[in-house]
Parts: C-alpha cells; sequence; structure tokens
C-alpha cells in the first residue's frame, strides 16, 4: 500500500512537471512565431521602399512598365465602341470579345516587357542584393463608357476560359518576373490608375519583390532569439533535473531514517525487556533463595548488556568509518580466519550453522587493519546467517591467489537476492522489503561498513547472487 502510494506521489509530480514544461513549451513556440512574424513585416522594408520609390518614377505618366500605356491604348480605344454596342445588344459576345482584347493585351504586355532590363537597373543603381526577383502582374482591368460606371474586364480570381492558364494566377495576370510566393509581405506597390473621362478605362497593377529565400533569411536574423530561448528551455530542464532528482534522494534519505529509527527502536527494546525481567527475577526473595538460580540470571543480563553496547558501537561507528585512519599491519590470512572463526563459533550457540574454511596456503600475507577487517568478516557472516531459511545455514570460506592478488570468497547458501537489490544493498540503512525478509531485523548498517572498509583498504568487492541459491562476495586484496 505505501509503496503504491509512493509511486503514484512521483507520478503525479512527473505528470505535473511534462504538463508545465508543455505550458512554457506552449509559450516559447508562441514568442518566437510572433517575433518571426514581427520580423517577416520589418524584414526588407527599407529596400522595398527604395525600389517603390523607383519604380513609380519609371512609370510616371505610363501604365504597368515604361511604354504599356502604349499598348494598352492601341487595343483597348480601338475596341472601345464595339465593346460599347456588344455589350449593350448582346452580353454572350461581349463576354467573349472582351477576353479576346484582355489576352492580346496580356500577351503583348508580355512580349514586349523590359522589366528585366528596369529592374536589374534598380538593383545596380541603388547597390541592392542581385538575387533578388521580382513579379509584375495585373490585378484588375475595366472600361467605361460614360466617365463613371466601371464595366469589368478582367478581375483576378474570376474564371476567363478563353484566357492562356499559363500566364494567370489566383493574383493577377502575370506580365513578367520569377517570384513564386507573393504575399502582403513582399509587395512593393500596387497602383490603381484611371481618368474620369468617357470611354477610358481603369486598371491595377502591383510589384512584388523578394529574395528566394526569405523566410531562411529571416530565421537567420533569429538565431539569437532561438538559441536564447532553446538554452532557457535547456536550463529549465537540468534545474528540474537536478531537482527532481535531490528531492528523490532526500525522500529515500527521509524513508531509510524512518525505517532506521524504527528497526533501532525494536533491537533497543528487546535486550532492555530482557534485562528488565531478569532485574525483576533478582528482586524476588524466592527466586534469589537458592544462589544456583542468581548465575543465570546475571549472565542473561550481562550478555544483554554486552548486546546493547554492540548495537551503540553499530550506530557510534558510522563516523568513525567514515573517517578512519587504518592501523595497518601485515597478517597471514587463513590464520587470522581460523581466529575470527574461532571467536565467532563461540557466539552460535546451538544454531544450526555449518561454517567451513577451505585450507589457505601459509603464504598469503595482506596487509590490513585488524579490527575493521573482523568487522567485515563478521558482518558477512551475520548477513549469511540472517538471510538464510535453509535448515541447516551453510557457509563456505574460499581463498586463491590471481597473479599479485589474494581473491577471498564468503558463500553461503542463503535466500538469495536480485539484482535490484544487490545495487542497494551497500547504502546507508538500506534494508530489502520483500516477504522473505519482512521477518529479519537490523539496522542496514552492516553491508554498509564492509563497503567501507573494502573501499579504506583500497580493495574492490564483488557480489554475485541468484535468488533462492545464496550469495557469494568476493574481496579482492593485494599481497602485502
Amino acid at each position: 500500500m505505501g509503496l503504491s502510494v509512493k509511486s503514484t506521489s512521483i507520478l503525479i509530480y512527473k505528470i505535473i512537471a511534462v504538463l508545465s514544461f508543455l505550458i512554457l513549451l506552449g509559450v516559447q513556440f508562441f514568442l518566437v512565431y510572433n517575433t518571426y512574424k514581427l520580423k517577416d513585416e520589418h524584414y526588407f522594408s527599407t529596400e522595398k521602399q527604395l525600389i517603390k520609390s523607383v519604380y513609380t518614377k519609371s512609370i510616371r505618366n505610363d501604365k504597368v512598365y515604361p511604354g504599356g500605356q502604349k499598348i494598352i491604348d492601341s487595343f483597348l480605344l480601338r475596341n472601345m465602341h464595339p465593346l460599347e454596342r456588344l455589350y449593350k445588344t448582346d452580353p454572350s459576345a461581349f463576354n467573349l470579345q472582351r477576353q479576346l482584347v484582355c489576352d492580346s493585351i496580356f500577351r503583348e504586355l508580355r512580349a514586349n516587357s523590359p522589366m528585366d532590363d528596369v529592374f536589374a537597373k534598380i538593383l545596380k543603381e541603388n547597390h541592392l542584393k542581385h538575387d533578388l526577383q521580382y513579379r509584375l502582374l495585373i490585378k484588375t482591368l475595366s472600361i467605361t463608357f460614360s466617365g463613371s460606371n466601371y464595366i469589368i474586364l478582367f478581375q483576378s480570381g474570376h474564371q476567363l476560359p478563353l484566357l492562356d492558364s499559363s500566364y494567370i494566377l489566383p493574383e493577377g495576370a502575370v506580365i513578367d518576373g520569377r517570384l513564386q510566393t507573393l504575399n502582403m509581405q513582399n509587395q512593393v506597390t500596387s497602383l490603381t490608375v484611371s481618368a474620369p473621362n468617357a470611354y477610358s478605362y481603369q486598371i491595377t497593377f502591383e510589384l512584388y519583390v523578394d529574395s528566394p529565400n526569405r523566410a531562411w533569411a529571416i530565421l537567420s536574423l533569429m538565431k539569437p532569439t532561438f538559441a536564447l530561448s532553446f538554452f532557457s528551455l535547456l536550463a529549465v530542464m537540468i534545474i528540474y533535473f537536478f531537482t527532481f532528482r535531490n528531492w528523490l534522494r532526500q525522500k529515500k534519505l527521509a524513508e531509510m531514517k524512518s525505517d532506521f529509527v524504527n528497526s533501532i527502536t525494536h533491537e533497543f527494546h528487546t535486550p532492555l525487556a530482557t534485562i528488565m525481567v531478569a532485574n525483576k527475577s533478582l528482586q524476588n526473595e524466592k527466586i534469589i533463595e537458592k544462589k544456583e538460580n542468581i548465575a543465570p540470571l546475571t549472565d542473561i543480563i550481562s550478555r544483554q548488556t554486552g548486546r546493547l553496547k554492540t548495537i551503540f558501537s553499530q550506530v557510534l561507528d558510522i563516523t568513525v568509518m567514515n573517517n578512519a585512519t587504518l592501523k595497518k599491519e601485515s597478517y597471514y590470512l587463513g590464520t587470522l580466519l581460523e581466529e575470527i572463526l574461532l571467536d565467532y563459533r563461540l557466539t552460535l550457540g546451538n544454531k544450526n550453522v555449518e561454517i567451513k574454511l577451505d585450507k589457505i596456503p601459509d603464504d598469503y600475507l595482506i596487509l590490513l587493519d585488524k579490527f575493521w577487517f573482523t568487522t567485515t568478516v563478521l558482518n558477512l557472516f551475520e548477513n549469511a546467517i540472517k538471510y538464510n531459511s535453509s535448515p541447516v545455514k551453510k557457509i563456505r570460506i574460499r581463498a586463491q591467489q590471481d597473479k599479485k592478488m589474494i581473491q577471498l570468497s564468503i558463500a553461503d547458501n542463503g535466500i538469495g537476492m536480485s539484482q535490484k537489490t544487490i545495487r542497494h544493498i551497500f547504502e546507508k540503512f538500506y534494508r530489502s522489503k520483500n516477504k522473505s525478509t519482512e521477518d529479519v531485523n537490523g539496522l542496514g548498517l552492516g553491508l554498509f561498513y564492509v563497503r567501507q572498509s573494502v573501499r579504506a583498504h583500497g580493495w574492490t568487492l564483488d557480489v554475485e547472487s541468484k535468488e533462492g541459491e545464496g550469495t557469494e562476495f568476493i574481496i579482492m586484496m593485494p599481497k602485502g
């Protein structure tokens, strides 16, 4: 239940973090997009005004391009009266004729366009980029017979089947130029020219100028914006990652401390309760009347006092171990292990424990701190017995030489560990939580001492374990 609540809590935090990041990403995208639109609107604005000024001067008293009015007049003026007659008498014939007239005008304008030379001259004289492209088109063309009421001959967006579709775009009839993308941002000018006279016409034409790589040019200008946006997002992600990781570590440490307090409370309670019972028995006159009853009770108090002292030492020795200055001396490994085993077997009593020490060569000399090496071995023994549900708990100790290293192996037939558990067993106060270990008492310090001692000596430690089959701890030590 607790694990499920913990997992749910972490999942909620992760979901909130992801949603917050997505919102931040959305805001950043919105700001970057608006910056792009703003730069797009102002991009090339100075050059546009310059081109507009020069172009409009070049067609003063003219239309579309220099010489364009003469071409348009030559077709419209001679067809003005026939168009009027057809408009009043035969609308279908008028529709056909207007298309033919428009097609003739557009073809002639396209064939005689000097705009390439005009545009090249504008770029050269004003020192503008030579990769600029333009598009010149006619948007509307209307005629008037009365001088006030205009009749449309051509209008962009309206289908006229007799006109050649190769030069008709949604924006109008193309007269010259190769620019593909036409929009308000690259429109240089839109001019409407008319005369308030009978039998005249009105024409609207537009000039577009732009770089063929406008989008890339704008994006290049926005490099600082993109960099700032990217690094701000990256900074938020890094800060969140480290904050979340530290929070998990603190949370885990708090849980481990809580487990430690619960465990140590239990560890203290048992010997204290036993001492209190023994002490109460010693206060009972009927019991102390027989002297043979006193010795067992004092032995109980002595043993439990020793147990309390051991527990206190385990807790207090954490600081000592962290700052230990090892007092190393040379010891023969076999002799030292036999001495440790001799003392340890006395503490086992009638427990079903079988400890086997394989013969170790007499020349296995090791430089070590005897106190911490003994602590290391005893903790491995305690672990092998505590986490063992076999009828006979077996521990096997072996040593062998590998080049200049001596490999000490302590193996058991206990419950074993998963790879996930192995990754955490050397952490301070860590205790595995599963069905096979829930009844095992301890402080979660034993294997922590083992790792600290091995590190302090400059040795290496490997663990091989399989659930249900046992565990083997392998310490690699240089010969001393």
